[in-house]
Parts: structure tokens; sequence; C-alpha cells
């Protein structure tokens, strides 16, 4: 058994590399193998978002407050509320943050394929994110 305190592991800055605006992102869990499952609280200012992305194996979100965005490429922008559980299959490319007034954070849950859990891709466009 493993306990990880709250606040044993610091916060992070989401990098302008893979996020636009403020996000701060919260470690929760990396596994050591066999097991692929990693997972952090992700915090999203209003107006911030992710970068377009898939996972290997998926990506569950679980959003904890605020009201946010996700977008599945060729798809429509949806809102996501508290307790709303968002499913992104393997390989779906996507995006997720906060709406333009509203910040919002959301657990992500993701597996390792190899040793990775996340392709990044180009920046969502001003155009895009509008709406």
């Amino acid at each position: 058994m493993d306990i990880h305190r709250c606040g044993s592991r610091p916060s992070g800055k989401g990098p302008a590399e893979y996020f636009t605006g403020t996000v701060r992102i919260d470690p929760l869990m990396s596994l050591p193998e066999p097991a692929r499952v990693a997972g952090a609280s992700v915090t999203f200012e209003p107006g911030a978002r992710t970068a377009w992305h898939t996972h290997p194996l998926g990506q569950t979100l679980i959003v904890t407050a605020g009201c946010g965005w996700v977008q599945r490429e060729g798809g429509s922008v949806e809102e996501i509320r508290p307790g709303d559980v968002v499913w992104f299959a393997p390989g779906e490319k996507h995006w997720h943050g906060a709406t333009p007034t509203t910040a919002m954070t959301h657990i992500a849950i993701q597996e390792k394929l190899n040793g990775s859990a996340v392709e990044w891709m180009e920046h969502v466009t001003g155009e895009q994110y509008r709406r």
C-alpha cells in the first residue's frame, strides 16, 4: 500500500506548448508498471484550454467544479458541469477547457501505452474555441 498525502506533490503549471491560458495541474497518480493508469486534477482559468490531442488508450474526465467545454474533431462544442463524466475513445482527437467566463476543474484519467499517455497536436484556435 502506498498513500500519497494531500499536498505531498507540488502543483504544476500547464506548459504553454500544450495549453492556452492559465492551467494548474495537481498530480494524483502515476502508478508503476505493470499498472498503466495516470491521473491528475486539472484547473483551467476562464478561457484556458488544452491543445488538440489524443490518448492511445482513451481518457476519462470527471468534472468537479465550474463550467467547461469539450470537443472532439468534427463534433460540436459541448458544455460540461460538475458531476459530468466524459469519455474520449482511444485515438479520438479532442480538446477540453474552461468557458470564456468560468473556471473549470476536472479529474483526468488515462492509461499509458509504451510509456506514453498522450499525443499533443496543434493549439485550438480562437475561432475554434469561440464555438
